[in-house]
C-alpha cells in the first residue's frame, strides 16, 4: 500500500478521565501540566492516517509541503543613511524607548547567519541547522533579519530595533532547495524548548512547488494534484494553528513564546491581493504586512500579501550583510524582524513587570500597540491589521 510522508503533532501525555466523566466518554488529557508535545515526519498509509486522527493524542497531521524563503523584492547595497538609526528603527519608536530587549531571547528561523557580522558583536548565539548545508548564512536573507531585530550598531548607524537582546537561537530551516513544513515545525519546537519569547519567520508554503512534485514523483494531472495540494495546504494551516496553540499553552505553565510570520510578496497592487500564506495564515501566529515610505505617510507596500495582525517597515531595509557592511532589502521578510524586534521590547517590560512573559499577554501587547495614526488616509484595515506596531515607552 502507498506511502506518503507526514508531518504529525502528538501529545505524550498520560490521558486521564475527567472528574465525573461517565464510562464511555472519549478520555481526555491532563491540564495540570504543560502536555509534552512530539512532532514527527512519518510515513503513513492511508489506514494509518485514518488511524493517527481518530487518536485523541493527534494535535495535527499534514503531509510535509515545501517551504521557501519569501523572497525580497529589491536588493540593493547600501551606504550608511543620514541620520543615527534607519527608518524602519524610528517609524516604530525604538529610539524613544527606555527598553532594548536585554534578559530577551529572540530566535530566527531563516537562511542561517553571519556571527562574524560586527552587527552581532557580544550576542550569545546559538546555532542549529536543520539542512543539508553548512551551518552559516550563503544567501544574506537571516543575517538581514537577524541584524533587524538585534543588530547592533554599523558604521554608526543603529540597525536593531532590540539592539540590548544578549542570547539569539539561529535555526536555518532553509537551503538552497529551500525546507520543509516539518523542518519548520521541529525548529520552532527546538526554539521555544530553548527558551525563545520571540520567534521570527520570514518564509511560506511553496504551493507551486508542491503541485510539481506531485505531478512529477506520484505521475498526477494537474486537476488532482492541484486538489490534493489545496486540501494539505488546508492541513498546514491547521497545523501550524495547532503548533501555535501548542506553543501559547506551553506559556500559561512557564516561559511564553510569541510567533511571528511574513505574510507574503505575493500581491500586486492594485492589480490584485493575495491573502496570507501558512505559517503566518495560521491562528495564533502574528502575520505581518510591509509598509513604505510616502508623500501621504507610510503605505502599504505594492508586494504585501493582506490578512494580516499588523504592520511594520518593509521597503528599502537596511541592515547587516553577509561578509560585513550593509544593504536594503525589500519585502514582508523585512517588515516581520520590526515586529520580531517590537516583540522582545514589549516582552523585557512583560517580565520586568511581571515577573514572567506569557504568550497571550505578549500577542496582545503587540496586537494593542498597532497604530494608524501615521498611515496614508485610505488605508484598508485587511492590509495593516491593527497598524503599524510601536514600542512601550515607558
Amino acid at each position: 500500500m502507498q506511502q506518503h510522508e507526514y508531518v504529525v503533532i502528538r501529545s505524550t501525555s498520560p490521558i486521564t478521565r475527567s472528574p465525573g466523566a461517565m464510562a464511555g466518554r472519549q478520555p481526555t488529557l491532563a491540564a495540570t501540566a504543560p502536555e509534552v508535545i512530539d512532532i514527527e515526519e512519518v510515513g503513513l498509509t492511508s489506514r494509518e492516517h485514518a488511524d493517527l486522527r481518530r487518536d485523541p493524542r493527534t494535535r495535527a497531521i499534514a503531509r510535509s509541503m515545501p517551504m521557501k524563503l519569501i523572497t525580497p523584492t529589491e536588493v540593493a547595497d547600501a551606504a550608511p543613511a543620514a541620520g543615527d538609526a534607519t527608518w524602519g528603527v524610528e517609524a516604530v519608536g525604538a529610539t524613544d524607548t527606555p527598553f532594548d530587549g536585554a534578559g530577551i531571547t529572540v530566535a530566527v528561523l531563516d537562511t542561517g547567519i553571519d556571527p562574524s557580522h560586527p552587527a552581532f558583536a557580544g550576542v550569545d548565539i546559538v546555532q542549529k541547522n536543520f539542512t543539508t548545508e553548512g551551518d552559516n548564512d550563503s544567501h544574506g536573507h537571516g543575517t538581514h533579519v537577524a541584524g533587524t531585530i538585534f543588530g547592533q550598531d554599523v558604521d554608526g548607524l543603529r540597525v536593531g530595533v532590540a539592539p540590548g537582546v544578549e542570547r539569539a537561537l539561529i535555526g536555518k530551516v532553509l537551503g538552497a532547495g529551500g525546507g520543509s513544513s516539518a523542518s519548520i515545525a521541529r525548529a520552532i519546537q527546538w526554539a521555544v524548548n530553548e527558551g525563545a519569547h520571540v520567534v521570527s519567520m520570514s518564509l511560506g508554503i511553496d504551493f507551486p512547488g508542491f503541485v510539481k512534485l506531485l505531478i512529477e514523483r506520484e505521475g498526477l494531472d494537474v486537476e488532482p494534484a492541484t486538489s490534493i495540494a489545496l486540501e494539505q495546504y488546508r492541513a498546514n494551516v491547521n497545523l501550524f494553528t495547532a503548533l501555535a496553540d501548542t506553543v501559547q499553552a506551553h506559556g500559561a505553565f512557564g516561559q511564553g513564546t510569541l510567533i511571528v510570520a511574513a505574510s507574503g510578496n505575493e500581491s500586486r497592487r492594485p492589480e490584485f491581493e493575495i491573502a496570507a500564506s501558512p505559517p503566518a495564515a495560521g491562528t495564533g501566529v502574528l502575520a505581518v504586512g510591509a509598509l513604505g515610505e510616502s508623500a501621504d505617510g507610510l503605505s502599504v507596500a505594492r508586494f504585501s500579501n493582506n490578512e494580516v495582525d499588523v504592520a511594520a517597515p518593509g521597503v528599502d531595509v537596511i541592515s547587516a550583510k553577509p561578509g560585513g557592511g550593509l544593504v536594503s532589502m525589500s519585502g514582508t521578510s523585512m517588515a516581520t524582524p520590526h515586529v520580531a524586534g517590537v516583540a522582545a521590547l514589549w516582552a523585557q517590560k512583560l517580565r520586568d513587570t511581571t515577573g514572567r512573559v506569557e504568550s497571550g499577554t505578549l500577542l496582545a501587547q503587540v496586537v494593542a500597540s498597532g497604530t494608524t495614526a501615521p498611515l496614508a488616509a485610505g488605508t484598508e484595515e485587511e492590509d495593516i491589521g491593527t497598524g503599524i506596531v510601536r514600542v512601550p515607552l515607558s
